[in-house]
């Protein structure tokens, strides 16, 4: 079996199948590094006034959709060559493919506010074998659902992932 055949059959297997990732409580510190990254500053602002008023604090838009990972990050020892962790390669894991992002699509529902607990729900929609100049590829779709602990949708994330077979070593790029 090819290596994309391999990463098509484990889409397949995962279609449907949701995983929950408990992205903890988010605080105003969260939103104004995120805010600080994107260089808003009055955002940064705003919500450090608002959390001395006693008043509740809004995430920035996209905050949600711009978190790729809820834990320190890993070590660059267990990043893949792609620059990816295996939790952003679902179907990949141990395979001799490189990846690159398709395009995504972002719905919001509301911003989660400080104090709030965050759940991450990601499931593969989709996958598709495709043919084009440089050969063959495999398109995932991914979904992420971020929802509120009442179960409330606060943003969801429909993603898709370019899988291409890996460029032996020593050949040209």
């Amino acid at each position: 079996m090819s290596t994309l055949e391999e990463v098509l059959a484990r889409a397949r297997g995962l279609i449907g199948r949701w995983e929950d990732e408990d992205c903890g409580t988010v605080t105003v510190k969260d939103f104004c590094r995120y805010a600080a990254a994107i260089d808003d500053v009055d955002y940064i602002r705003r919500a450090r006034a608002q959390e001395s008023a006693g008043a509740a604090v809004e995430a920035p838009a996209l905050f949600l959709a711009s978190t790729m990972s809820w834990e320190d990050g890993p070590a660059e020892a267990e990043l893949r060559p792609d620059g990816l962790t295996a939790r952003e390669s679902p179907c990949t894991q141990g395979l001799p493919v490189r990846q690159v992002h398709g395009g995504q699509s972002v719905r919001l529902s509301r911003a989660p506010l400080a104090g709030s607990r965050v759940t991450a729900s990601r499931a593969v929609t989709s996958v598709e074998r495709k043919h084009g100049r440089s050969g063959d590829f495999v398109l995932l779709g991914l979904t992420t659902r971020f929802t509120s602990a009442d179960g409330d949708e606060l943003t969801a994330v429909d993603e898709t992932i370019v899988v291409l077979a890996a460029v032996p070593e020593g050949a040209a790029s």
